[in-house]
């Protein structure tokens, strides 16, 4: 028989193929409802359970009109891809894909043996060659769906990974940051006992120099309210904290007034400064008068570096400035010629209960933190420069309009 002769019997099957495609399918579908393995299939709808597989039946009627696979190969891959990848989606296990494939290709081989019962002409030569080019195509098929169903799970498990490791970095940088805070806490409550120890034992010797030399008890008192400030420092500095790190309400911004808060600040900060014998320079930029912020927490940011720098200052004065610094934003700079800060302590000082330096000072370590926490809601940038020995300077960068956050 001649190819040609093969060619229009096989082209009379396709023909057959396509004009019995739909109860073709619908046998397909009983048999896999009836298999007790398909578990998955039981829970799609028709057209989900169909899905690309009359698109493969079409390509495989093509393939026997040519009596080859390789013209219609890409498609044929391509929706055995997307077969493949649909019924990863819906939950087959492998096994079950290739069941499902096997009772299409059992199918339609009894539809190749009912045309053959119906055709004279079509040989078993002709019978031979068709379910080869079937079995060939749905082989294909088969392999491709498999190859996209561990492609699909590889990546859902590479994914799953990633995210896994993610989580760990996570947990392990949580937990190096609770073993910082468990150790910052100690810090402070050791800190904070040698403190209350200090005080309590001074105000103990006090009472007692009280009782055994009254003309001391002036001398005593004073020492005893000495310690109670300081104590009392103490704790204004962390309830402070405690109410800046807890609020997360809005940002409620203001028309602020400068040139009248900076005579609140000259006013607050004067007396202790000046208590210690130090010098206070401050300046306003003449015709600075408003800005969009708030003025609480200007002031305690401003407070805050004038406090520091009152404590860590033995001699020599305190500079307090406000200016414009161009490109819609102005600064407020606080210099002292006190001890300065250390180059390797430049990101430490921020951090909560660290200090500047190793010194007897009173106060938790939190100006600095306090600080830091306030720039962020008020969209401030901080710039300092410190020398051992020489002193700091602070300044810090504010917009002239805030803009509301969200």
């Amino acid at each position: 028989m001649t190819d040609s002769q093969t060619g229009t019997t096989l082209q009379a099957l396709a023909g057959f193929l396509r004009r019995e495609q739909a109860r073709l399918t619908e046998r397909w579908m009983q048999a896999v409802a009836a298999d007790a393995d398909l578990i998955e299939a039981d829970r799609l709808t028709w057209e989900q359970l169909a899905d690309h597989l009359p698109a493969i039946l079409s390509g495989i009627c093509i393939a026997l009109e040519e009596q080859d696979l390789q013209p219609v190969e890409r498609a044929i891959e391509r929706n055995a891809r997307q077969h493949g990848n649909v019924r990863w989606q819906q939950g087959y296990r492998v096994d079950e894909l290739v069941r499902e494939l096997e009772l299409f290709r059992q199918e339609l081989a009894a539809a190749v043996r009912a045309f053959a019962a119906s055709d004279d002409t079509f040989t078993r030569d002709h019978e031979s060659r068709a379910l080869h080019l079937i079995d060939e195509a749905l082989s294909f098929v088969t392999l491709t769906s498999i190859r996209e169903v561990i492609g699909e799970r590889d990546r859902t498990i590479a994914e799953y990974t990633s995210q896994l490791e993610r989580a760990n970095e996570e947990l392990r940088e949580q937990q190096r940051e609770v073993g910082e805070l468990y150790r910052s806490r100690m810090q402070v409550t050791r800190g904070l006992v040698h403190d209350l120890r200090n005080f309590l034992n001074a105000f103990s010797i006090d009472l007692q120099l009280i009782a055994r030399v009254p003309s001391r008890a002036e001398a005593g008192l004073a020492l005893a309210t000495r310690q109670a400030e300081d104590m009392k420092q103490l704790v204004d500095e962390m309830v402070e904290y405690s109410v800046v790190v807890g609020d997360s309400s809005q940002i409620c911004i203001e028309p602020v007034d400068l040139p009248m808060l900076f005579d609140e600040l000259v006013t607050n900060a004067r007396p202790a400064i000046e208590g210690k014998g130090l010098r206070l320079s401050a300046s306003l930029e003449a015709g600075l008068v408003r800005v969009q912020s708030n003025r609480i927490k200007l002031k305690q940011v401003a407070l805050n570096l004038l406090s520091n720098a009152t404590k860590y200052t033995r001699e020599g004065g305190i500079e307090l400035v406000i200016a414009r610094c161009g490109d819609g934003r102005w600064f407020m700079r606080v210099a002292d010629t006190g001890v300065g800060i250390a180059p390797s302590d430049t990101e430490r000082v921020f951090r909560e209960f660290e200090r500047a330096a190793s010194d007897d000072i009173p106060g938790a370590g939190l100006g600095l933190a306090i600080v830091r926490e306030l720039c962020h809601a008020l969209e401030g940038e901080i710039h300092f420069e410190s020398r051992e020995g020489q002193g700091t300077t602070f300044e810090i960068r504010f917009p002239v309009d805030l803009k509301p956050r969200g």
